[in-house]
């Protein structure tokens, strides 16, 4: 059994999810990658992710929804969303509900482990 920290990934672009992925484990981190928020949701690994990253816009369940899920089924994962659609609203909305950082599309892979390290990092 793994006692590592995961990361676990949520988006539906699999470009997007895969190079995530691999910007992650390049960082030394351990991953889980899922295409929807449905999919993390039923995977039954909520319980051990120790971070999230989500992608906001995706079909079905938006990041945002998927948070309040996780939130009303009594986890609080440090989440880290990221999206091409950063509005004040969103950004507001997602800090205000316990999200670590809002990321706007390209992400600059300074700022994924600058969040990743404040996540995992806490002593």
């Amino acid at each position: 059994m793994c006692s590592a920290p995961v990361v676990s990934i949520v988006d539906d672009d699999e470009a997007a999810r895969l190079a995530m992925g691999n910007l992650v484990r390049s960082i030394g981190r351990h991953t889980r990658l899922f295409a929807s928020a449905e999919e993390f949701l039923q995977s039954g690994h909520l319980a051990s992710t120790s971070c999230l990253i989500s992608d906001v816009m995706m079909p079905g369940m938006s990041g945002v929804e998927m948070h309040d899920r996780i939130i009303a089924l009594g986890y609080a994962p440090p989440t880290i969303f990221i999206t091409a659609f950063a509005t004040a609203n969103l950004k507001a909305k997602a800090l205000a509900n316990g999200a670590l950082a809002v990321l706007e599309k390209p992400v600059d892979p300074d700022a994924v482990a600058h969040w990743l390290s404040i996540a995992l990092d806490v002593p």
